[in-house]
């Protein structure tokens, strides 16, 4: 299993970032023409995680000096589009006052915090299956920013699939559940099946089809 998925994650990896890039332009046409705020809040995180995959693929081809230049730019895109996802929720609730202002301060903060854990993070160069990357350095990346990366990664997950219970249950439709729990499912395939070093590769499967149910449901939300 690790051959194949060693030998798949060049073309794999731009295979993804080509779908983000396509599925990016479709949000903003879409916004454009109906305005559903849940639409571009997915076009905003579509476009970090186009980012995070675009500059992974240019580890096959570029020196360690460019990567090491561009590198940072895709952890403070994570940093600052992924807390979206609570103002995603809030939407998805239809919240009022004052509890829609709790989701967005939470949205700010954690905002703020994931670019503080971008600039902060130790940066080096780790090689992958002809990948080169740069990844946080264990031991010399402040603990906080370890904290902050790992609530980033796993807590803004767990909040969606909740939300997706619920919409699941009042609207009758599972998009925003499937968005949730298929990130969290392929973030978690990577350790169970022993190919814990090939998270960043499997976890992008998730991160595609997550934004690709988040258009879908703010499709079906912004016809209501």
């Amino acid at each position: 299993m690790k051959e194949i998925i060693a030998s798949s994650a060049i073309p794999g990896i731009w295979t993804i970032a080509v779908l983000e890039m396509v599925l990016f332009v479709i949000a903003i046409r879409s916004y454009k023409n109906k305005g559903s705020k849940i639409v571009l809040l997915t076009a905003c995180i579509t476009i970090g995680l186009f980012l995070d995959a675009f500059i992974i693929g240019l580890g096959a081809f570029v020196n360690i000096e460019a990567l090491r230049a561009i590198s940072r730019i895709r952890f403070i895109s994570h940093g600052v589009l992924i807390p979206l996802l609570f103002a995603i929720c809030s939407l998805a609730l239809d919240l009022k006052k004052p509890f829609s202002t709790i989701f967005y301060a939470i949205t700010g903060i954690l905002m703020v915090a994931g670019l503080a854990e971008a600039l902060a993070t130790v940066l080096d160069v780790t090689t992958i299956a002809g990948i080169s990357r740069m990844a946080s350095v264990k031991g010399q990346t402040p603990a906080w920013a370890e904290g902050i990366s790992s609530i980033l990664s796993f807590g803004a997950v767990i909040p969606l699939i909740i939300v997706g219970v619920i919409v699941w249950i009042r609207e009758k439709t599972p998009y925003l559940f499937l968005a949730g729990f298929l990130m969290f499912a392929f973030s978690a395939l990577g350790p169970a099946t022993g190919n814990a070093k090939f998270i960043f590769y499997i976890s992008m499967y998730g991160e595609i089809l997550m934004v690709f149910f988040l258009y879908l449901y703010g499709l079906r939300k912004q016809k209501k």
